[in-house]
């Protein structure tokens, strides 16, 4: 278990949940590298965290969809920390609107690229420098809507399913290497990207989130679901028959 880490990586790191999640290793005194698509809102949050106990914060901004990028972002990641990663979170990601993807092939096709092809190509290349100096933590985002495809937004359910394929995979990959992988499916979080959505019992805060993101990167645990009810939720509804399931509304 990595209880004590000195350097993190956090991609995605104006989200909601990697804001809180960034917030607990800024009050452990960690040296953090913050990479996002907002340059203004990067600047925000690396002003918070030094303000919190970071014991120094290095920013640079990442566009997701640019795979060029992720070379130039490691790069500047190992240049910044040359003593080595402990942990790396990738944690970005959009939320698309599923009936217009089913209207728009092209727009499937990005979401997913956004979603999934992105981030199992900067998953692989920080794999690759976490094996070669022979440590360290890999967590990633998913979501519970990766367990089983819905109606409601299959899209963004296949692009999770794939990461948390993808995340299995590596995990055995590098379970004799020293790395640790570490899924993480959170359910509903009340954060901008849900705004839209009406709130109900299910959703989370995302301080709470965070919160537990940073003990699963920091603890142990392989596959995290956050909260963890929804891991008996989601078990009940993979089990549901197939000819069952295609006549719920989901």
């Amino acid at each position: 278990m990595l209880t004590d880490p000195k350097t993190a990586l956090i991609v995605g790191a104006t989200s909601a949940i990697a804001h809180e999640t960034a917030r607990r290793f800024a009050a452990e005194g960690a040296a953090l590298f913050l990479a996002a698509r907002s340059p203004e809102k990067l600047e925000a949050v690396a002003a918070d965290l030094r303000a919190r106990g970071a014991a120094r914060v290095e920013t640079a901004p990442f566009d997701a969809d640019g795979l060029s990028a992720q070379d130039t972002l490691v790069e500047a990641v190992c240049g910044a920390f040359p003593d080595g990663l402990d942990v790396a979170l990738v944690a970005y990601g959009t939320l698309p609107d599923q009936p217009a993807m089913e209207a728009d092939a092209d727009a499937a096709a990005a979401a997913f690229q956004t979603n999934a092809t992105s981030v199992i190509a900067l998953l692989t290349r920080l794999a690759n420098l976490m094996e070669k100096q022979g440590r360290g933590t890999l967590g990633v985002i998913s979501s519970v809507a990766g367990d089983r495809g819905r109606p409601s937004n299959y899209v963004y359910g296949a692009a999770k399913g794939a990461v948390s394929l993808f995340s299995q995979g590596l995990r055995a990959r590098l379970s004799k290497k020293g790395v640790r992988v570490v899924t993480i499916k959170p359910g509903f979080v009340d954060t901008p990207m849900t705004a839209h959505l009406p709130k109900n019992a299910l959703f989370a805060d995302p301080a709470d989130v965070g919160a537990k993101v940073h003990r699963a990167l920091t603890k142990g645990g392989d596959v995290v679901y956050v909260p963890g009810f929804w891991r008996p939720i989601m078990a009940a509804v993979r089990a549901v028959p197939e000819r069952v399931f295609k006549r719920l509304k989901l």
